[in-house]
């Protein structure tokens, strides 16, 4: 017995200590007024000086992937497409996963978007060239989520994919927002029906309008239509309707949301409210705010999720099935930033 006993009594005493530390932990869940759970760079050391224009997803089975270019700095031949995965609580090493590698030259690679649709492998879409005025798109794709890749699909003549931000899907078909800089800044919309094989495109969006924009979210308003809004030269950020599924579009206008001249990203969230990840600035990509919206036109700020000096900028958002919000950015080109909110505690947030 007392053997038992000497033996018992440390093992009590680290199972009250887990409980305490259940505890505490359940009560910061529950009791916290802070709607971040959690906060914290992908990496801490990487094979690559800068960063940049990270894109995360949700797999099928519930994993998360991020995906950024990486190298010396933007548009250097050696910037390169790199990967993390979170299971089990960690981000995985970054992992190149895609470059710009077309016959014996090598050229930089940009704006990687990863998308999961409903059937079908995991899909990563990034452009490769000189810059955005010559760049290509390309596509990857992974049956094993984002363990393993394929070799690189050249995308057809005038198809760039998503330039930045999440597609969505509409009865089968991948609606991509897209834009080009070649001659001045376009808005279009592409679509495929068969997973990136074959494609459509939109004519510019905001030709003849005056308004510069780049680099569309999607939002699915409760009517049934699409809003799509982004970055600008102007100041501000645009928004665009479509009535029937994207295939037409309304005239672009300009909303009383800031844009340095960055790139922004929203979503749609499950409860039918929209949140925005923008810079509050119209000059500097600091601070890095979160929004909250009815409509998907005039936003309210609720978190600051940044506010130093330096740059924090080009967010990815999504909410993933648990109902959490995921939030990736460049943290001054250096670091990717992950952070989780609870959406159902951004009202009791920070406001500005």
């Amino acid at each position: 017995m007392l053997k038992t006993h000497t033996v018992w009594r440390p093992f009590a005493g680290r199972l009250s200590l887990a409980l305490l530390l259940l505890h505490l932990w359940l009560d910061t869940m529950i009791f916290s007024d802070s709607p971040i759970i959690r906060s914290e760079f992908l990496y801490e050391s990487a094979p690559f000086p800068s960063c940049h224009a990270s894109t995360i997803v949700e797999t099928r089975s519930g994993v998360l992937v991020c995906s950024w270019f990486g190298g010396t700095a933007e548009s250097h031949p050696d910037v390169v497409i790199y990967t993390s995965r979170f299971e089990n609580g960690t981000w995985s090493k970054p992992a190149k996963t895609a470059d710009g590698v077309q016959g014996n030259r090598s050229f930089p690679c940009y704006n990687p978007v990863l998308f999961q649709p409903s059937k079908g492998p995991l899909l990563l879409f990034y452009k490769f060239g000189t810059g955005p005025q010559t760049w290509h798109g390309r596509v990857i794709r992974s049956l094993d989520e984002g363990k393993t890749w394929s070799g690189p699909e050249d995308l057809p003549v005038g198809i760039l994919g998503p330039i930045k931000n999440k597609p969505i899907e509409i009865h089968g078909a991948i609606l991509c927002p897209s834009s080009s800089e070649d001659h001045s800044w376009q808005v279009h919309m592409e679509s495929s029906r068969d997973y990136g094989k074959t494609w459509d495109k939109t004519n510019s969006l905001n030709e003849h309008t005056g308004i510069g924009a780049i680099q569309p979210s999607l939002l699915r308003l409760k009517d049934g239509g699409i809003r799509a809004l982004g970055r600008t030269q102007q100041g501000k950020m645009f928004v665009i309707d479509s009535s029937d599924e994207g295939r037409s579009w309304g005239l672009m206008r300009l909303i009383d949301v800031p844009n340095p001249n960055s790139g922004t990203d929203a979503v749609t969230l499950a409860s039918g409210e929209h949140l925005l990840v923008y810079n509050k600035s119209a000059t500097h990509r600091t601070p890095l705010n979160v929004a909250l919206s009815h409509d998907g036109e005039h936003w309210k700020p609720v978190l600051v999720l940044e506010d130093k000096p330096g740059e924090y900028s080009y967010p990815a958002v999504i909410q993933a099935r648990d109902g959490l919000v995921h939030i990736t950015y460049t943290w001054n080109r250096t670091h990717i930033r992950h952070v989780v909110l609870n959406p159902m505690k951004l009202d009791s947030g920070k406001k500005d």
